[in-house]
């Protein structure tokens, strides 16, 4: 693995300020997911990296706003969104997370009307209070989860991909991604008083909000979890077409991305009713396997 300044070499980016704006969405992207930061820098090719790292730390920060958690800058939502536009109109920004992914876009010019549909999905995330049913859970996906996904995806992407074919491949890791997520991250999303759970698939498995915030292990809660869980596994199973859409280069880190959602998922199901106190983590052996793996695929 390349040193990081020699990362930002490869990658043409010479201006210090920039340097410096990349190496801070650099720590950022490390500090909350290194796993997945690791990945990026083993599996990716060199000159991405940095790019794919800016868009995952913008993807971060704007999540971080709209959910109210402080981010050092002291934004609302609504200032945050006013800013993302100016910064796009401009081209510039007092931002670190924005002129480096003001510069990102000026590379990957596709990069662009992904980052203005995210931001014009941003406020079903803002402004999330449950899901009705299985169409409102949809209907989050393609508005706010899928375009987020897609800031990192049209990255990846093989520039002739076919639209639909790749389009349908992201929609099915999103929606294995994002299922997974809802229901492992129950115990942290209950104590902040957000149920991501649709009402009308509590009402189909007899379970209730109390039921998983008091952690019952019922008959009910049980097939509940089972059912969101494996078809997430399914959806997670199927998005492995993706990796028929990226270029050769970009194949190991892809096959990890969803391999790791996998393997996380089969750990939930092992653990049950026990993920309403605590998330489940894949197992650390068989992640390791894995990255090792695709980094002698890569290397091949």
């Amino acid at each position: 693995m390349r040193t990081w300044d020699n990362t930002l070499d490869t990658a043409g980016i010479t201006d210090p300020r920039l340097r410096d704006d990349y190496s801070r969405q650099r720590a950022l992207v490390a500090s909350y997911d290194r796993p997945a930061y690791l990945a990026v820098r083993l599996l990716l090719p060199t000159g991405l990296v940095p790019h794919v790292i800016a868009a995952t730390a913008f993807m971060h920060h704007t999540d971080t706003v709209l959910d109210g958690e402080p981010t050092g800058q002291h934004e609302t939502a609504d200032e945050w969104e006013k800013e993302v536009r100016t910064a796009l109109s401009s081209g510039d920004s007092n931002s670190p997370v924005l002129r480096a992914l003001l510069h990102t876009i000026s590379v990957n010019a596709r990069l662009r009307p992904r980052v203005e549909t995210f931001m014009a999905g941003a406020r079903a995330d803002k402004e999330f209070q449950g899901f009705g049913d299985e169409a409102d859970y949809q209907k989050y996906m393609d508005e706010y989860s899928l375009p987020a996904f897609m800031l990192v995806a049209s990255l990846l992407l093989s520039p002739d991909a076919d639209p639909g074919a790749s389009g349908q491949a992201c929609r099915a890791y999103i929606d294995g991604h994002q299922r997974l997520d809802f229901v492992n991250d129950l115990s942290e999303d209950l104590r902040d008083a957000r149920l991501t759970i649709p009402q009308e698939t509590l009402r189909q498995h007899g379970v209730s909000r109390a039921d998983l915030e008091q952690e019952r292990d019922t008959p009910g809660t049980r097939a509940m979890l089972e059912s969101l869980l494996t078809r997430a596994r399914h959806d997670l199973l199927t998005s492995r077409a993706l990796v028929e859409h990226v270029p050769a280069g970009n194949r190991s880190f892809t096959r990890a991305l969803i391999t790791v959602k996998i393997l996380t998922a089969e750990a939930a199901l092992a653990k049950g009713t026990a993920v309403l106190r605590a998330p489940a983590d894949p197992s650390r052996t068989a992640a390791l396997r894995m990255l090792v793996r695709e980094y002698r695929r890569r290397g091949r």
